[in-house]
């Protein structure tokens, strides 16, 4: 009779210890940020791999749209959403730079680099977000000719210089996240993907807002689908698209 309680015992382990490891599991990230971050990284994806090629041009255009929209709704979210996604957080981190670059060149063997790499860290984000307005507004004025206007292709050189650009801070942006993976043991990916790290303590974000995370995909969603629309041919069009008809070039073998 005593191998009863034993046996429940054991029986109930494996959700006990479950139980306990998602306890332990903070929210650090809400939903609205990480699909903002998974979305602008896919479109910068497919925008960077369609810049050449007329037959992918709308696709390309509407991917840099999509863009700029992404970064205007994380803009808003930082300013008037939560404490936890305040822009805030990114530029208090950068005002410390000059201290702790004096911090480093008085004692390097005593500097906190800990703080440096998310210094580091927090320099990347800035710069992806700040290149992508000049970014689009370029391809918005090569998609419409105006360098013509110039008499050169001066803003279809800076559209192409801009997108390598922010390539590179792309990047950099992984690497510094695999390299800080390594340093630290522990996947700094995780809390973008999951919203969640392991260790105890309190959660830093109180409210997942899965609905705000929803709306933001529909939104691109539907962007996508009214560009699909208002094309004849849909944001892929068909071979002949880019047949050997040099008229229905927009700016010839010069793409952006």
């Amino acid at each position: 009779m005593s191998t009863t309680p034993t046996l429940d015992a054991l029986a109930q382990a494996p959700r006990a210890a479950a139980a306990s490891s998602s306890a332990n599991r903070r929210l650090v990230t809400d939903a609205p940020t990480r699909v903002f971050h998974a979305l602008f990284a896919l479109c910068f994806l497919g925008a960077y791999l369609t810049a050449d090629g007329e037959r992918w041009r709308l696709l390309h255009v509407t991917l840099g749209y999509t863009m700029a929209g992404l970064l205007a709704f994380r803009v808003l979210y930082g300013v008037f959403g939560p404490r936890h996604a305040g822009l805030g957080l990114l530029w208090r981190k950068l005002s410390s730079a000059p201290a702790w670059w004096r911090s480093l060149r008085a004692a390097p063997m005593a500097v906190n680099w800990r703080q440096g790499q998310n210094l580091l860290m927090a320099l990347a984000v800035i710069a992806l977000m700040a290149l992508v307005l000049p970014l689009t507004l370029s391809g918005y004025a090569t998609y419409n000719e105006w360098g013509d206007v110039l008499g050169g292709d001066l803003v279809a050189e800076l559209h192409e210089w801009l997108g390598e650009a922010l390539l590179v801070v792309v990047l950099a942006h992984i690497g510094l996240i695999a390299g800080l993976s390594l340093l630290r043991r522990k996947n700094q990916a995780l809390p973008m993907l999951t919203g969640r790290v392991q260790g105890p303590g309190p959660h830093l974000v109180q409210k997942n807002r899965a609905w705000l995370a929803a709306l933001l995909l529909l939104a691109v969603l539907a962007f996508g689908a009214w560009q699909w629309q208002q094309s004849p041919s849909g944001l892929i069009p068909s071979a002949a698209w880019s047949g050997g008809d040099s008229g229905h070039d927009r700016h010839g073998d010069d793409d952006d």
